[in-house]
């Protein structure tokens, strides 16, 4: 049986199969344990000359001696049946707290000859969660871990202690990630791709050697092909781009299809959303979506077309073609300077009108 506190979410799967081999080992108890640079409050492990455990000690407990001891109790047991009950009936409270002490076991089962065993670990894996400040040092010791497998595992981080992964990220060799960068749930960043600074990524499949930020937002449902790049101020959502596909400034592709090589101006806006339901644009390989654009969904771009910056799309454009929307242009010659007069005039003569008041 494994005993351990609730609250400490950080105890690795590799900790508690190296206390369940102990037992299968031969072991009737295997302690959790750390050593503490400060282990004042903490319970001590004692140990005897073949570093077996002895018992375990509270610290109100302890002897002068037995406080000079460093290893203390991290709250995790593992205990062989149905030896556990049978300790556990014989468990009193003769003690300064007038409590019955789980640890107590390990003083009863070393004293009926039983070998207890010992497994040292970090002490972040020990770090208990019953507040608001432990919940702040556990996520920090988590991403401390995080941070660390995905260094070992040949991501480069400019500034580690400034990106937040999620647990089940999964980011390939080769990529770089600047500062400032949060990678959330569901990501998948393939090999090579670059995460530029200040960008959010949740939800997220990249192919091998995108491009992202910096200043960039990607939310669940993105899903981009190899080479593809998505630049500053750039917000996606359930969108996949095709290989290749650009979309470099200020641009919101929400329910859409970009297809390969296809680039997408700055400024450019799917309006998938109408107040009461969600509509998709399709934009074909190779088309060219001019600056300042408005694709009203639901609406298809044919491959290789080329919309006119500043166009408000409402209908099917078909392949190779050009569309766009603009009014005319109007110019009237010399009319800024009369309009600058004009109101300079007036201004002049609000002035007058007040100082004569």
């Amino acid at each position: 049986a494994l005993v351990m506190f609730a609250d400490n979410p950080l105890v690795s799967a590799a900790t508690l199969q190296d206390m369940a081999a102990r037992i299968e080992a031969g072991a009737a108890i295997t302690v959790g344990a750390f050593e503490a640079l400060d282990p004042a409050g903490y319970g001590r492990v004692v140990r005897a000359n073949d570093g077996t455990v002895s018992r375990i000690v509270e610290h109100r407990d302890a002897t002068p001696d037995e406080l000079t001891i460093s290893l203390c109790n991290g709250g995790i047991m593992a205990v062989r049946l149905p030896l556990l009950f049978d300790l556990l009936d014989r468990v009193t409270n003769d003690n300064a707290k007038g409590e019955f002490y789980l640890t107590d076991i390990i003083g009863l089962a070393a004293g009926d000859g039983h070998r207890i065993d010992c497994a040292v670990v970090d002490l972040d894996e020990f770090i208990g969660v019953d507040s608001r400040h432990g919940q702040a040092r556990a996520e920090a010791a988590l991403q401390q871990r995080l941070r660390n497998a995905a260094l070992d595992s040949g991501v480069t981080m400019q500034a580690p202690e400034t990106v937040f992964l999620a647990a089940d990220a999964v980011i390939e060799r080769d990529v770089i990630i600047e500062p400032n960068v949060v990678i959330g749930s569901g990501c998948h960043i393939g090999e090579g791709s670059i995460i530029r600074a200040f960008s959010h990524l949740e939800g997220a499949r990249l192919g091998a050697c995108c491009i992202v930020g910096p200043y960039a937002r990607l939310r669940p449902g993105t899903d981009a092909g190899n080479g593809v790049k998505i630049g500053n101020f750039v917000e996606i959502k359930n969108t996949r781009l095709d290989a290749g596909a650009k979309a470099n400034h200020l641009t919101y592709l929400g329910d859409a299809t970009i297809g390969s090589a296809a680039n997408i101006g700055a400024g450019t806006i799917t309006c998938n959303y109408d107040g009461f339901g969600k509509y998709r644009t399709l934009i074909g390989e190779g088309a060219f979506i001019g600056s300042n654009s408005a694709l009203v969904a639901p609406v298809s771009i044919g491959a290789r077309a080329i919309i006119g910056a500043g166009s408000t799309i409402t209908s099917d454009v078909a392949e190779d073609s050009i569309a766009f929307t603009r009014t005319s242009l109007t110019e009237k010659e010399q009319a800024a300077a009369a309009f600058r007069e004009k109101r300079i005039t007036a201004k002049a003569a609000k002035t007058n009108a007040a100082k004569k008041e």
